[in-house]
């Protein structure tokens, strides 16, 4: 059986001041898992092979434009929608096509050898029918009747308690496959993914039974994993700008010196192998921020690791309460992203008027 597991850790808050000061009431904030893990993490669990159904279990109705989008080619993508904002390299294999205006509407078209294979949306005004963002969970459960298990061909996805409500899994046909991020604490649709069946079992987000072999992620040089980093970062940022946006919070803006922070901290656990807002030596976002020459009125940082990617990682955090806290406080004004490998940091700022 493999089973992959993602790990958050609870958010430091700041308290006023030149520095900050941790809000001790966060440290027992629930550590939620879920989602991918490198390969070579992955190949250290146990397989388990089962009997699996032929029978797909496949939602009908789906006609919305954007799951129209799936197999399509760049032409028509570009056709239609035009250049795409930037493209940034996955880790997969496949390149997104990010189309965003960093407000209220945010979409992501994972390319290979030409053709669209998966696809991320959040924002308003998308043609996700017969769901829609902001959609409560009861309503769309009733019509697509989501399940713990999702089978189809050698392979089975079972879903735990947690990922039924929070990441339910349906399939639309064959070979495509929708994923629904969900808002725990408002209980309504906050993002969707939709993905090709080699996409999915290349990424695993659920505990998978399965006959035969698994498609693999490729290996990535140095220079590939920049440019996948910085990728993530830039989207971790515009989503975060998406959601504030849904919650009538003010726009936050990117920082480049506190986003070289935020990856110095990402490296340096995964170099370490740590996963802390502290270092081995016992250094904190404070010391990190006055290392790097960062001047602030006050500043907060989430991280998380091992998450599919960076769309993914925003939504782990939403659904945490401490990360959430971070993520919609209204004072900060400006915002940091490094990512390492699958490691995340957010840095946020507030800026006073004697700073910018």
């Amino acid at each position: 059986m493999m089973k992959v597991i993602k790990s958050l850790i609870l958010l430091i808050l700041i308290g006023l001041g030149t520095y900050f000061v941790i809000d001790k009431s966060l440290e027992n904030a629930v550590i939620q898992t879920m989602g991918h893990k490198p390969t070579k993490e992955v190949k250290e669990t146990t397989v388990e092979t089962k009997s699996l159904p032929e029978q797909i279990h496949a939602i009908t109705g789906f006609e919305g434009d954007l799951y129209e989008w799936m197999d399509k080619d760049t032409n028509q993508l570009k056709k239609e929608l035009g250049d795409p904002v930037r493209k940034d390299l996955s880790s997969y294999g496949y390149t997104w096509w990010v189309y965003t205006n960093g407000i209220n509407q945010h979409i992501q078209f994972g390319i290979q050898d030409g053709v669209i294979v998966t696809i991320f949306a959040t924002g308003d005004n998308l043609s996700t029918e017969p769901i829609a963002i902001g959609q409560s969970y009861e309503e769309i459960d009733k019509m697509l009747d989501f399940r713990r298990e999702v089978s189809f061909s050698n392979f089975r996805f079972t879903l735990s308690d947690a990922e039924l409500n929070t990441r339910p899994l349906s399939q639309i046909d064959e070979n495509k496959f929708v994923e629904f991020y969900f808002d725990s604490f408002s209980k309504r649709l906050s993002s969707i993914r939709i993905l090709s069946k080699d996409v999915l079992l290349m990424q695993r987000p659920y505990e998978v039974y399965y006959h035969g072999s698994l498609p693999e992620a490729p290996l990535l040089t140095d220079q590939e994993w920049d440019k996948v980093e910085s990728g993530m970062e830039k989207q971790i940022f515009d989503i975060t700008n998406v959601i504030r946006n849904r919650f009538d919070r003010s726009q936050l803006v990117w920082d480049d010196s506190v986003a070289s922070v935020a990856f110095g901290h990402s490296k340096d656990m995964a170099v370490q192998n740590y996963f802390s807002h502290y270092t081995p030596e016992g250094e904190g976002l404070k010391e990190r921020l006055e290392e790097g020459d960062v001047i602030y009125f006050a500043a907060g940082e989430n991280i998380a690791a091992q998450y599919t990617d960076g769309p993914a990682a925003v939504e782990g955090w939403l659904n945490s309460e401490g990360h959430r806290d971070a993520l919609l406080k209204d004072d900060y004004t400006h915002l940091g992203v490094g990512v390492y490998k699958y490691y995340y940091t957010q840095n946020f700022l507030t800026k006073s008027k004697f700073t910018e």
